[in-house]
């Protein structure tokens, strides 16, 4: 039987095209993800995007209502389905497995410029995986959307030296950095690899030009996000937020240099073993650009001094190139055995989304819908309650938000974790200086009707000893338990 399956799944790759690769890579990432459609968050991050989306669909610009560190292009992403689609979770996550399909593809396409067709279909498969699976990458993150525009851009500069390819990959490198700050890094190493390419090769002219369109094509797409901005008036609340506020957050709560060192010095050896034993020819330009860009975009995650696994979403791509073609250009003899453990493996790897599976089709019997989760939960508790929920706090499952179409009740509350990051509330409009400002301010003068927390979690940063006592004492003094629908605990103010 893995007999008959291994010949089904084993095309002749060199007789495949383009659009059949790109169908082969979505309904991959379909299957992977779609169970994952239903659920009310996978990440905090992504519940912020939305709501930071839906304010900008109901006319307020990032920053001015609600607030977040992240470049506004990421919140456009959002705001654009919202406002073409409708509220919807499906459709969201929808467009976040054509964006990881779109990617994937385009990491084939680079693939097929330095290896074999064969290695690009398997990168491009490997790289639907490595963004869909593995902690929190089946929701819509930032760095899903950053990729998107990236690794097109990166095609670009390897395939095409027309003025026009040359400025439309400037273009998506401007959408890469307003998605993702810290992907200026690899984006300024491009351009100076431009610079020293045409400078080996005597083209100083070609250089010049296409290193002024390369850089026009980035200034543009930036001067376009702060046009709206200036034209309002709020130049300076788009450097703080956008430019200011980033920097300061990298410096703040560093993690431990020691800790980056193990994955950094994996890839070091990594490059070290396949440039020694010449399974990968660094000779190549375009395997010059690509290790470059590899080792800039783990630098750039040293310099901002986190490494949140879905960082690596920005790393996959690259290395998953760089491992394909030395794996492929290794002695190793492939025999049917190795071949039915391979369909074994990949029919594994997705185990998270059979699990998932699972999930809603039992949610769906016993609820009546495949959407499940508390903020999804909540929400439908509060309406069906007829609750007052327009004055509402939750500091977790804060899809909610958008669900009970409200507003956090500061700008410091939008995502749950900056109200305890006092050091970026002056890049936000903000009149509080510290988190217990914030949180006074929030509980004795907004007075929220509602309070939604996880169970057994802290409402604050455990580490805000004082905060969490001061916040303990008044949630027993004006507020009562009403319910508790899974994890999530909801309280509601006394008269």
């Amino acid at each position: 039987m893995l007999t008959k399956l291994l010949n089904r799944l084993s095309p002749e790759y060199n007789n495949l095209k383009n659009i059949s690769v790109f169908y082969m890579l979505f309904a991959a990432s379909f299957f992977i993800r779609f169970p994952f459609f239903f659920r009310d968050y996978i990440d905090r991050d992504e519940s912020t995007f939305i709501i930071m989306g839906q304010s900008w669909v109901n006319g307020h610009l990032p920053y001015l209502e609600l607030w977040d560190l992240k470049p506004p292009l990421n919140f456009l992403f959002f705001a654009g389905i919202i406002y073409v689609f409708g509220k919807s979770l499906f459709i969201i996550r929808l467009f976040g497995a054509l964006i990881v399909a779109t990617t994937s593809f385009y990491t084939y396409k680079i693939t097929l410029e330095v290896s074999t067709k064969k290695v690009a279909i398997w990168c491009g498969i490997f790289c639907v995986f490595f963004q869909s699976l593995f902690g929190s990458m089946q929701g819509v993150m930032s760095e899903h959307i950053s990729m998107v525009f990236f690794i097109p851009s990166l095609y670009l500069i390897l395939k095409h030296k027309e003025w026009y390819w040359v400025l439309i990959s400037g273009i998506l490198m401007g959408a890469t950095a307003m998605v993702k700050l810290n992907m200026a890094y690899p984006i300024t190493l491009i351009g100076l690899f431009y610079v020293y390419t045409y400078w080996n090769t005597k083209d100083i002219k070609s250089g010049i030009r296409n290193t002024i369109l390369y850089g026009f094509g980035i200034l543009l797409v930036i001067g376009l996000t702060i046009l709206p901005y200036f034209l309002n008036g709020h130049l300076s609340l788009w450097w703080n937020s956008v430019i200011e506020a980033p920097m300061v957050y990298a410096n703040s709560k560093r993690n431990a240099l020691i800790s980056f060192a193990p994955l950094l010095l994996l890839i070091l050896l990594f490059l070290y073993f396949a440039k020694r034993k010449k399974l990968i020819d660094f000779k190549s330009t375009a395997i010059q650009l690509i290790a470059l860009v590899s080792l800039t975009v783990y630098l750039s995650f040293i310099k901002g001094g986190r490494l949140n696994g879905h960082y690596l979403l920005q790393l996959y791509p690259m290395l998953l190139i760089l491992v394909g073609i030395a794996i492929h250009q290794t002695a190793f003899i492939v025999n049917k055995t190795h071949k039915k453990f391979l369909v074994v493996l990949l029919f594994l790897i997705p185990l998270e989304s059979y699990i998932e599976y699972a999930q809603i089709v039992k949610n769906k019997i016993e609820k009546g819908t495949f959407y499940n989760g508390e903020g999804i939960e909540v929400a439908n508790y509060i309406k069906k309650n007829h609750i007052n929920f327009e004055n509402i706090l939750f500091t977790e499952y804060h899809i909610g938000y958008w669900l009970l179409n409200t507003n956090p009740p500061t700008k410091a509350a939008t995502h749950p974790s900056n109200i305890c990051r006092s050091e970026l509330f002056p890049y936000s409009q903000n009149l509080r200086k510290t988190t217990s400002e914030e949180i006074k301010y929030i509980f004795e003068v907004k007075k929220p009707q509602i309070i939604v927390k996880k169970e057994g979690s802290q409402l604050l940063d455990k580490r805000l000893i004082d905060e969490n006592i001061y916040v303990n004492a008044y949630l027993e003094k004006k507020y009562t338990l009403i319910k508790t629908i899974g994890k999530a605990v909801i309280y509601q103010r006394l008269k």
